[in-house]
């Protein structure tokens, strides 16, 4: 039976029906499919850039990293992966056992419902809304809270602190960050994510905005918790900081969420400042990935080559630099597209 509900443009849920690209259906056989590409998506991310990261920092460090599980140590993260959900789940006698046991997979869960909203293809999408990109960044915002949650849930006082000091930083640089997707949003005349790649057909933002690009960056790296900005495990005074009393199968669902995060993070920057799927002669899914891997290499590089920042540098330079220049930014994004 053919499906003839119409959805209002930029209103509903324009689902992709994959097989027939031409002509997207709203479905729960479409929404089906495209979740079960995203899943896929994210899980050989997850798995190939866990194993890439520690073959880079080896690299950085002059050791061998992963080497004797498999060919070039590529199932070493397999191997890891058994070990850790083989493990005993433990929850402290002191925790808050429904927090505890739902913090981190809800964390997790609201890191794959925001790659679910993002267009992968034109004709690869589950969501056109009109203001789909400030929906992204807005769920994104309840992070901090979710975060502190999981943390207070152990009972732990090094979690309560990691969490605090990680909310700190989440907090001062998502000022900056909102006002960079804004400076976006005058450029593209509009915060719907497929048209903002297609106002970059003529050149990417990157181009006429480096600024923007080098603030959402930044705050990108404080909101995935990547170097220099990772104090929620500072080994020196916090242990593991908010992760302290997480035990094996958590701490799993911790990893896979920072990779899960990272491809997040890379496909915003990619969307918003690098055109998104645009190029020529590879299908639009493969310019997308590729551009979203070259910058969480990128991502992954600073970590091998920066040193963890204390928190008092952190909140000044996103309040004292950040956000002055986050406000340049949107006067310049003002004075060129408006």
């Amino acid at each position: 039976m053919t499906n003839n509900l119409q959805i209002p443009p930029g209103m509903g849920l324009n689902v992709t029906a994959y097989i027939n690209s031409s002509n997207p259906v709203y479905s729960v056989g479409g929404i089906i499919a495209f979740a079960i590409i995203v899943a896929i998506i994210i899980s050989i991310f997850g798995y190939v850039f866990g194993w890439l990261e520690r073959k880079m920092i080896a690299k950085v460090q002059h050791r061998h990293g992963p080497t004797y599980v498999g060919k070039f140590g590529i199932l070493q993260n397999f191997a890891d992966l058994v070990k850790l959900l083989a493990k005993e789940d433990i929850i402290p006698d002191s925790a808050e056992r429904t927090l505890y046991i739902i913090g981190m997979p809800l964390l997790v869960s609201v890191s794959i419902f925001l790659v679910l909203l993002l267009p992968f293809a034109p004709s690869l999408q589950a969501t056109n809304f009109a203001f789909g990109i400030l929906i992204i960044f807005v769920i994104l915002s309840f992070t901090p809270i979710l975060l502190f949650i999981t943390a207070f849930s152990t009972s732990n006082k090094f979690a309560d602190i990691s969490a605090q000091r990680s909310v700190l930083i989440l907090l001062s640089y998502e000022l900056p960050m909102i006002l960079a997707v804004a400076a976006v949003g005058i450029a593209a005349h509009g915060y719907n994510i497929a048209s903002i790649i297609d106002a970059q057909s003529s050149g990417i933002f990157a181009i006429f905005m480096p600024l923007g690009l080098v603030v959402l960056f930044i705050t990108m790296l404080a909101e995935l918790e990547r170097p220099p900005f990772d104090l929620r495990e500072a080994d020196s005074e916090l242990i593991a900081g908010w992760l302290t009393d997480m035990s094996a199968p958590y701490y799993a669902l911790s990893l896979f969420l920072d990779y899960s995060r990272m491809l997040l993070g890379s496909l915003l920057i990619t969307i918003l400042f690098f055109g998104g799927w645009e190029g020529p002669l590879l299908p639009p899914i493969v310019w997308l990935l590729a551009k979203a891997s070259i910058i969480s290499i990128f991502i992954i590089i600073i970590r091998a080559t920066t040193v963890r920042m204390r928190i008092d540098s952190i909140l000044k330079f996103g309040w004292k630099w950040l956000l002055p220049l986050s406000l340049i930014n949107l006067v310049i994004a003002y004075i060129i597209f408006a």
